[in-house]
This record gives structure tokens, sequence and C-alpha cells, in this order.
């Protein structure tokens, strides 16, 4: 029999009922031989007095009624099916994945903690006690709710870590990963339910230096800045180039996806810098990303499914990372009429090839603050300025770089060139963009200061810029803005001093971080997601991402311990604005 292609489509099976219908269909395949073969059995058994049954011929159809019968009912059987298994989904497209919510009660979270005490010799290596605890659920980085772990470990080893996680599972208690604490998006907040907090500060050895490789194998606890202090006074000539907070530690800058002012020249921590990583996995099993080798096509790449996932995939602990040479550097700093004439420079600069290791945009009121500052070595002309920090072999290649990017500044309206005539003027010089800050805090005396950060396409910039600084004015706030221009990335600091002013602060932040999306940006260039950013992401990736993206947490993490309500947003309800 031919059946119509209109037909094929009415009869089509959507893609996502396909398992459960294989499944329908074999049950229901089976009953039809049972019911055939109970047929067959009853014809072949004939009563006293019968005579056996003449043979039909060929093209009989004396089973066709009972056929019928048979096929009308697993047709309708699997038509109710599909009808019924529609209304699963809400109209206008498929649920979102849901994740558990459910973890044990206050007793289990007791045993689990005596467990804990058990399982570590150590008495220091947890503790219940209630300024630890309200030290690992606070930060005076940020302005999200405080919220406290139930206990916090101390692990030294993998073998630590995954003792802890296999107790957590056995007491389903939340675990949140807390390293060097300089998160500004509330990444280390315990659920109101409480948790294990895994404090890997203890876990900060240096495993193995690598110099002919330059690459380092070290623990997830060591800060960035340490490791670069030790490659230096080892005499290595090399250093680990991702530069965020002062505090930041391998783990977190890893998890978070940071970045920081050298990004222009070396990328982010999703580029190649971190080769392979060591994982307790929510099951308690631990895995290795992959080998050492400096690149690898054997499948996809597992070490970038931890680069970002903020601790809800796996804790992160040991890692190894790819170093850079260490090259001369200097500083220059040149003012700009106003953003748009030195994001041009900065666009012209990059491209023609010199080399560029940070380039740093000051508006003028970060001018401003860091002359009322008063630390700095200069007064500086209250303008919007770029600060640039050169890198070349020789100081011949410094010389050129510069000569050059003053032509293209000059170019760009330009003034003031000021470039470094030593290591000491070049420090000091850069050390007034570092403290940014403090230097900000001046403007406002007894005033706070809501840090955030997002990103745009280099040539949006302007626009995003001069959309939040007028934002800034009209709500009558003091702020600084300061961006790592080359990038596209900029911070905005907002000064405020009363709980009224802050909730207009989160305001002014919310049409920051949309404008953002609507340029075609991000709601985050480098302080990653967290708790602050997460209701953002269905807007900036598309459902599909978001989704796919929670699919792999909830396939990984059935049970949803590994930090919580971080990174994935719930789904939004858009029935609303359809009324």
């Amino acid at each position: 029999m031919q059946i119509s292609s209109s037909s094929r489509a009415a009869l089509a099976v959507p893609a996502r009922h396909v398992p459960q219908t294989r499944t329908f269909l074999r049950s229901s395949s089976l009953a039809l031989r049972r019911v055939l073969a109970s047929r067959r059995s009853y014809s072949s058994t004939t009563s006293p007095g019968e005579s056996a049954p003449q043979s039909q011929p060929k093209g009989s159809s004396s089973s066709a009624p009972l056929a019928f019968a048979v096929g009308s009912v697993l047709s309708g059987a699997l038509g109710y099916y599909l009808a019924t298994s529609a209304k699963d989904e809400p109209e206008g497209g498929r649920a979102g994945v849901q994740f558990n919510t459910k973890y044990g009660s206050p007793e289990d979270f007791k045993r689990a903690i005596e467990e804990l005490r058990l399982a570590f010799s150590d008495e220091d290596a947890v503790t219940t006690d209630v300024e630890d605890l309200e030290v690992h659920g606070f930060s005076e980085n940020d302005y999200h709710p405080s919220s406290h772990p139930s206990v916090v470990v101390f692990p030294s080893t993998t073998e630590d870590v995954v003792k802890i996680v296999k107790i957590a599972v056995k007491y389903k208690m939340p675990v949140i990963p807390y390293s060097g604490a300089t998160s500004l998006e509330g990444h280390y907040r315990a659920p109101s339910v409480g948790g294990i907090c895994v404090d890997v500060s203890k876990m900060d050895r240096i495993i193995e230096i690598h110099e002919e490789d330059s690459d380092v194998v070290c623990q997830p606890g060591l800060r960035w800045m340490d490791l670069n202090d030790a490659l230096r006074k080892k005499g290595i000539p090399l250093f680990f180039p991702l530069d965020p907070a002062p505090g930041a530690t391998i783990g977190g800058m890893l998890s978070t996806g940071c970045s920081g002012t050298n990004a222009v020249r070396y990328g982010t921590a999703k580029a190649e810098w971190f080769l392979n990583a060591t994982v307790v996995l929510p099951s308690g099993e631990v895995i290795k990303t992959r080998r050492r080798a400096r690149k690898s096509s054997a499948g996809f790449d597992t070490t970038k499914l931890f680069i970002g996932a903020e601790g809800t995939l796996g804790i992160v602990t040991e890692v190894t990372i790819r170093l850079a040479p260490l090259l001369p550097t200097t500083v220059a700093v040149v003012q700009f009429p106003n953003v748009r004439n030195a994001t041009e420079a900065v666009r012209d600069v990059v491209n023609s090839g010199v080399g560029i290791q940070c380039v740093e945009l000051c508006d003028d009121q970060f001018m401003k603050a860091t002359n009322v500052y008063g630390m700095s070595t200069r007064k500086w002309p209250e303008k919007d300025s770029l600060f640039f920090k050169f890198q070349g072999p020789t100081p011949r290649a410094l010389k050129e770089t510069a000569d050059i990017v003053k032509k293209i500044s000059e170019k760009h309206g330009g003034t003031g060139f000021a470039l470094a005539r030593n290591d000491q003027e070049a420090h000091d010089l850069w050390t007034d963009r570092k403290n940014a800050l403090y230097s900000s805090l001046a403007l406002l005396p007894g005033g706070r200061g809501w840090s955030t950060d997002v990103c745009v396409p280099v040539s949006r910039l302007p626009d995003l810029v001069y959309g939040t600084k007028k934002d800034i004015e009209d709500r009558g706030f003091m702020s600084t803005i300061v961006g790592h221009v080359g990038d596209g990335n900029f911070h905005a600091l907002l000064l405020f001093r009363t709980e009224e002013e802050l909730a207009a602060a989160h305001e002014v932040v919310d049409r920051m971080v949309k404008r953002a999306i609507d340029l075609d940006g991000t709601c985050t260039g480098e302080h990653g997601v967290g708790m602050g950013k997460r209701d953002y992401l269905y807007e900036e990736l598309g459902e599909g991402t978001v989704e796919l993206m929670k699919t792999i947490k909830k396939t990984v993490d059935p049970l949803n311990l590994f930090n919580p309500g971080k990174l994935y947003p719930d789904k939004p309800d858009n029935s609303k604005s359809d009324h």
C-alpha cells in the first residue's frame, strides 16, 4: 500500500517522543504476538465431535477482523499516548529543566558534620565556629544577601575532597566551593538550607614546574601573584599572565572564567591557559580532563566544561597551567577629548600589531578621583585617558611601539602623551590605574561602592559608556568608569551612602546590563555570573543554550548538591507579559 507524503507527515512522531514511542510500540507488539499466539493455540484445539478446520486458500481473510481490531486498539492507544504526552509541555515551548531542591533534614546535616569530624584527624580541618561561618557566607565586595554554610572544611588533598563529597551525597547536603573570596557576584553564598563550605585555601602548593615546557602543575588554592613571585625568586623568566584581583586563586580563576588587564594580549581563562584539571565530580568520582600536551584533538575539550562552571559541576583539586615569557614592559598615559576618540585610537593601535600588553580606559571622573586620593606622584589632567602598557624584547622595540602609539593617539586628538623614563616611573604610573577602587571611594568620603562589569564589541563601547554615564548622572550618582578597552570590557563603580541609594544603584546596574546585551554584548566580561547575573542569561544566550547548560548540570549533578543557586537561571514566566 502506498502512503502519501501528507499521511507520513500526519503520522510522524515528534523527536522528543521517539524513545517513549519505541518503548510503547515494543510492548504493544509483544501484546499483539501474545494475542495471535493464543488465537493459533485456540484454533488448533478442537472439541470432541468437531472436524478439523479446512485449510484456507491463499488470500483468505478469516483473520482480518482480529487484525483490524488489534490494529485499531494499537493506533488508538498510540494516538492517545502522543496526545496526552503533549500536555506535558506548556504552550509556546518545552518546559525548562528542573533541579532538585530537596536536601537532607537538619538531623541529617548534624550527622554529616559528625562524620566529617571523624573523617579528618586534624581538629582544625572542620569548623562550625560562628565567626568562620560568617566569613564564609558574607563578602565586603558585593551587596548580595549573606547566607552562611553549616560547616566549613579545609581539605589538603584530592582524597580529602572525595571524602567530603561522599559524605555530602550520603546526607544530601549542598557543597559550596570557596577559594580566594574575591568574587563580586555572590559565588560562595550557601543556599538557605545551609551546606558544606569546602575552603581550598590550604591546597596552595606548586606541585611541579616544567620550565622547559612553560607550564606548572599546582593546587587550586594557589594565588596567581604568589605563583609569579615564586617563579621570579627561582630566576625562571616565565609568568602566568591572567591578572584579576590580587587575592584571586587559580581554582577560582578557572571556575569564573576570569581575565584582567592583560587580556588584550593574552586572552582570558577560556583560552588555552588551563591545559588540564583534576576534578572531583558530584558523585565523588575523580577525573583528569586531559594529558599535559600543549594541544590535543582527542575528543571535545572537557577542561573547558569546568571553566566558567563556577563550581556547579565539580571541585577542581589540581590544575596544569601554561606560562608565558616574561618580557620587558613600560607604561605611557595619554588624554583624549572624549571616550569615542580614545576607543578609535585603541582600535587603530591594536590593529597596527605593535606590542601592547594592556590598554586601559579611565574616564574623567576616575582621573579626578586619582587627584583627590592624593597618592599619585603627579597631578593629572581630568580628562578621559588611556593607560598603555607596552611589551617588547628590547628597549628599542619598546621605543618603536611608543612612537607608533603616540602618532596614532595624536591622530585621534590625544594630548599630553607621557612615557615612563624608567622602571620606577612605569611602576608609579601603573599603580595609579591599579588603585582604581581606593581612588574612586575618595570622591565620596564615608561612601560605599558597587562595582560591576559588562562587555561589548569594541566599536560599541562608546555607546555603552555614554548611555551608562548619562543614566548615572540623571540619577544623581557619583561614579567612575575604567575599562579594558582593548576587549570592550568596562567596570563602573557607583558610589552611595544610604540603602535607598543602594536600591537605585541596583536599577542603574540592571539598565547597564540590558544596554550591553542590546549592543550584542554580555552581562559579565570577567566577574562571572554567580547569583548576581544569572537572571540575564536567557536574554543573552537564548533559551536553547541555557537549557543545554542546565541539562548538563542535571546530568552531572542530579541531586543539585554543587553550589546550588548559582549560574543557572530559573526559566522566566513569559505568560505575564502577554496580559
